[in-house]
């Protein structure tokens, strides 16, 4: 009898110490769609849903990069502005150089840059949805789990070219000086 008691004892520490134990943060705002109160939350719930995959991958954490945060946003509000979805603009616009002119390469003598771009309306414009989408992209995934990157910038814009302004349009600029 002091055997069962001493296993049952056991097993409800062990039952308990998993209930105590801490979960997995959760990314803030990865669930919702962005609105333009809460684009900051957006790109934010992005980086730490990418900065997830990349643990779970064995890789390190990317730093939030604001000078790439620039480039990032004013690619996705061209997108959405001039109702195009493409790397390059219409004015022939590179993503190097966009990130460029930003001075995110001021000063490097080697570098590495990496572009991802979605959209997407309703439940699909948010954090959660545009993420899993480049996981499953193998060029995107590719990025994404890309160990070069140190930094990323998130440009998130409100509206989604040819679909107006019920969806969002999100870039992700990495990089590596």
């Amino acid at each position: 009898m002091a055997r069962n008691v001493s296993i049952a004892a056991a097993t409800a520490a062990l039952m308990l110490g998993l209930a105590a134990a801490p979960a997995v943060a959760a990314c803030t705002g990865s669930g919702a769609r962005p609105t333009h109160a809460t684009l900051a939350r957006a790109r934010h719930a992005t980086l730490c849903l990418i900065n997830r995959a990349r643990a779970q991958h064995g890789l390190g954490k990317l730093r939030h990069a604001r000078l790439l945060d620039r480039a990032a946003a004013a690619h996705s509000r061209d997108m959405v502005r001039r109702d195009f979805f493409s790397h390059n603009s219409p004015g022939g616009s590179t993503p190097s150089q966009r990130i460029d002119r930003t001075g995110y390469l001021s000063g490097a003598h080697s570098w590495a840059i990496g572009e991802t771009i979605a959209w997407g309306t309703g439940r699909l414009a948010t954090p959660d949805s545009i993420v899993r989408g480049w996981l499953n992209s193998p060029e995107h995934r590719a990025i994404l789990l890309d160990g070069r990157f140190r930094d990323l910038g998130i440009g998130v814009a409100i509206g989604a070219p040819s679909e107006g302004r019920r969806g969002a349009t999100f870039t992700g600029d990495f990089g590596a000086r």
